[in-house]
């Protein structure tokens, strides 16, 4: 199994090499240079297995040898132990057809954690065996972050720094990242706003010998391991809800389009899914581009639900790649006029991702009037991100069972949560003194000089 950059320009990779990289030297992002296929049969018998056994077994052809398979189960075993609710990634019915698969269970609260601590057995494990040192640079929106964090912090052989936009997280967010204690992990409190965060990550990483110089590795979704963890819960549901006997669909609450395009290679790999509907909030570029073909960026206004606050959706880029035939130059073209603000698809890729994806958008009344008729009619409570993708999907409802991600526990978003329907979600008891730890964080400006002199200076101490 072979791995290769969207921009056509950069070596292909083993699986270890791609997830040890996470952003080609041309720029691009590394995507399987063949999907692997999962008959009738194989995804049949995926019914009723632990989500461990499922996660193995989807995972496994990717991996190219990377672990033996011993090694490999477990690591996802202890990847996973921490979660907080049995199945890892439950279902809780909402109405007609209608399905709610939480991915809050884990130790950080949100997604992100299903793939980050997995990442982080995969690569420590590496690490042990070459005895070689890596910095890992993030950027996140809200919830890599803290994940990437609960999953590094404390290993020798890693550095982790995650940069924020200031004041545009969630406290408990913020304070996620701001108060482990180990010394290995560092907040960074940008000014700006995460694509601002996101492109200066992707700057150090397009700076070979800065990139080379501290062996600079990435944990966003442009890392392909991410993604490949997050397929792992389509199959699981999907099969709990009796696929491939009968079609399943999804709503994705998204903004970086990398827990979608997940969705996208589980269908890809032969999971029967009807429907995938991107749901965006109010910062809904992905919903313009996909019913208008015009992705042109307009500045992102600050939402209640901030991880989806995001212009540049890095991750649309893998699937800009298939659209466009798998061309490299086409790709690479697109990504330079992105850079000047925008560009159009073409009619043909535009069909193709127009039969993939459907796709809707909800703003931030309907975001509050989701989360509080929802309690009102499930008991359920949901947080803001969760609610736009319930909304959307509400509008997509069909015969086909429909399953909305809810991506984020209510407790990491309490003030929208209680705004809307006049009661504050409590953290879990493993957290409850998140308020009162003391925090670590570094402000410094959107530049790219003094973001490298930052985490040159920490490394070196």
């Amino acid at each position: 199994m072979r791995y290769i950059s969207t921009r056509g320009q950069a070596p292909s990779l083993s699986f270890l090499d791609a997830m040890m990289t996470g952003l080609a030297r041309d720029g691009g992002l590394y995507v399987p240079e063949t999907v692997p296929q999962m008959n009738h049969a194989e995804i049949a018998a995926l019914a009723g297995l632990p989500y461990e056994e499922i996660a193995f077994r989807v995972m496994w052809p990717y991996l190219g040898g990377t672990f033996a398979e011993d090694e490999f189960r477990g690591l996802i075993a202890s990847a996973y132990a921490s979660f907080g609710h049995a199945a890892r990634a439950p279902l809780v019915q909402l109405g007609p057809n209608h399905f709610l698969l939480e991915l809050f269970h884990g130790p950080t609260l949100a997604f992100k954690d299903f793939a980050m601590q997995l990442i982080g057995q995969m690569m420590q494990a590496a690490l042990a065996k070459s005895g070689e040192r890596i910095t890992i640079v993030g950027a996140t929106s809200g919830d890599t972050g803290s994940a990437a964090m609960e999953a590094f912090r404390g290993l020798s052989n890693v550095d982790v720094f995650i940069l924020y936009p200031h004041g545009r997280v969630s406290e408990v967010q913020r304070r996620q990242m701001t108060t482990p204690s180990e010394a290995n992990v560092h907040a960074i409190s940008i000014d700006g706003d995460f694509d601002d965060a996101q492109a200066r990550v992707k700057d150090m990483f397009n700076d070979l010998a800065f990139r080379d110089g501290v062996r600079l590795a990435g944990v966003n979704s442009i890392n392909w391991a991410r993604v490949l963890a997050q397929v792992v819960y389509y199959f699981s549901s999907a099969v709990s809800l009796g696929a491939p006997h009968r079609a399943v669909s999804f709503t994705v609450p998204t903004g970086n389009f990398g827990d979608i395009f997940a969705g996208n290679i589980a269908r890809q790999m032969g999971l029967p899914i009807e429907k995938l509907v991107i749901a965006t909030n109010q910062n809904d570029i992905l919903d313009r581009a996909m019913k208008s073909g015009a992705y042109v960026t307009d500045g992102v206004k600050p939402s209640i639900s901030p991880s989806m606050d995001i212009q540049v959706s890095s991750n649309f880029e893998r699937v800009l790649f298939d659209a466009y035939g798998r061309d490299g130059a086409a790709v690479a073209a697109l990504m330079a006029e992105l850079a000047a603000g925008g560009f159009t698809i073409s009619q043909g890729a535009l069909q193709m991702l127009q039969s993939a994806f459907a796709s809707g958008r909800c703003d931030e009344d309907e975001t509050r009037a989701t989360i509080r008729t929802t309690f009102a009619e499930t008991g359920e409570i949901l947080c803001p991100h969760s609610a736009v993708g319930v909304k959307v999907a509400a509008d997509h409802l069909g015969a086909t069972p429909m399953i909305t991600l809810a991506t984020a526990h209510p407790a990491k978003f309490p003030d929208a949560v209680e705004a809307a329907m006049g009661m504050r979600p409590a953290l879990p008891e493993r957290m409850a003194d998140l308020f009162e730890r003391p925090e670590r964080v570094t402000r410094l400006p959107n530049d790219l000089a003094a973001l490298q002199a930052h985490i040159r200076e920490r490394i070196a101490n």
